[in-house]
């Protein structure tokens, strides 16, 4: 059993198969609703944060009205590794917690009956191997990459997964899939 703690944001979306999926790689998760369990995760030395797909305005609201804005972004700042799926996604770029140098394009592929699913290939993760499945849910793009973000996966010319230091993104649900390989990956990130 790895002794790594991760935490996954719990404020609205699909945090619990989030958890689901660390519990099946054997990493023990706590959920972050407020700021007392945000200190909890600190002092037991959290090692990775997970911030799922939902709604990335309300989710803004909700994180500075819990006072969690600025302690989750220092910690990002800091190192700590975050993976952010769909609105997580878009919770990283400048215009929300501004840790990672991405432009995000919100709901990207249109509302709900936009929503589709293909297979793909997410580079160091799947290179050569098995095609990935890939849900997509109201999702986000990414338009375009700053410094130190390495591309991922593109889906007909558009990003759709990166990476920045200790921080990657997918505007997909990896979660919503039996697939192991993101979660896994993500994993070593924060090894």
């Amino acid at each position: 059993m790895n002794k790594k703690l991760f935490a996954v944001l719990a404020l609205q979306g699909a945090f619990a198969e989030h958890q689901q999926m660390l519990s099946r790689i054997g990493v023990d998760s706590m959920l972050i609703r407020n700021l007392g369990d945000w200190n909890d995760f600190v002092s037991r030395k959290g090692a990775a944060l997970i911030i799922p797909g939902g709604e990335s305005t309300a989710m803004t609201r909700i994180i500075k009205d819990e006072n969690l804005f600025e302690p989750i972004r220092q910690a990002i700042l800091d190192d700590l590794p975050v993976f952010g799926t769909c609105a997580g996604l878009i919770m990283l770029d400048g215009k929300h917690l501004g840790t990672m140098n991405i432009t995000v394009r919100r709901n990207a592929y249109g509302r709900q009956l936009g929503s589709f699913y293909t297979e793909g290939r997410l580079q160091g993760v799947n290179d050569g191997g098995e095609p990935l499945p890939m849900t997509f849910i109201r999702a986000p793009y990414i338009e375009d990459v700053g410094n130190g973000v390495k591309i991922l996966a593109e889906h007909d010319g558009h990003i759709i997964a990166a990476q920045q230091g200790k921080q990657l993104v997918t505007a997909f649900h990896p979660e919503l899939n039996d697939d192991l390989r993101i979660h896994k990956y993500f994993l070593s990130l924060a090894s």
